[in-house]
């Protein structure tokens, strides 16, 4: 019998394993990553928090057309007890689905004057519940638990957004592109 074949199976046994590179996404990304180590940005906004997990929008708001998720950016959103998003409206889609807590959705009524958006509608939202907000829908999502904060991933469609933001429900502010408003009523 020969020998060799079992001197060279097991040199293969006992040799250390190669070095591979990090797993990673033709955009130099890491396919897996851990949300809590995932950079969070505010708004400016005191109690709501916001981590880009894909797509556009962790190319520094602009689109990538080589990166597949360019036309949706996809963010991990953390709301306070008592705080929320503004009341603000802009021509991108969102699709909500709450992870934990609850809270409360607001949407302007149909065919509402943009410059007034008028008494919204409510919504309860909690854990498990899913929604959409269409573009140029007025809109805003509270956590309305005293409790717990409100967590959310939301799917954002065509990144970077142009928002308008309201001071109340009655009154407009005009926002332009990043996050630097003007108060109109």
């Amino acid at each position: 019998m020969d020998y060799r074949w079992l001197i060279f199976f097991t040199a293969l046994l006992f040799q250390p394993p190669p070095t591979l590179p990090a797993v990673q996404t033709r955009a130099r990304y890491d396919v897996v990553r851990n949300i809590s180590e995932v950079e969070q940005g505010s708004f400016g906004r005191a109690g709501l928090s916001h981590a880009t997990l894909a797509g556009a929008l962790l190319h520094g708001l602009k689109e990538v057309k080589s990166f597949q998720l360019s036309l949706w950016s996809l963010r991990h959103n953390t709301v306070a007890p008592g705080s929320g998003t503004p009341i603000h409206r802009h021509s991108c889609e969102e699709i909500f689905v709450v992870l934990k807590g609850s809270g409360t959705l607001y949407i302007a009524p149909s065919n509402p004057d943009q410059d007034h958006p008028g008494t919204p509608q409510e919504y309860p939202i909690f854990a498990n519940s899913t929604f959409h907000v269409a573009g140029g829908v007025v809109h805003q999502v509270r956590n309305t638990n005293e409790h717990e904060d409100l967590q959310c991933i939301v799917a954002i469609s065509k990144p970077p957004m142009k928002v308008f933001m309201y001071k109340d429900w009655f009154h407009a502010t005009q926002c332009c592109q990043n996050g630097i408003s003007h108060v109109l009523g």
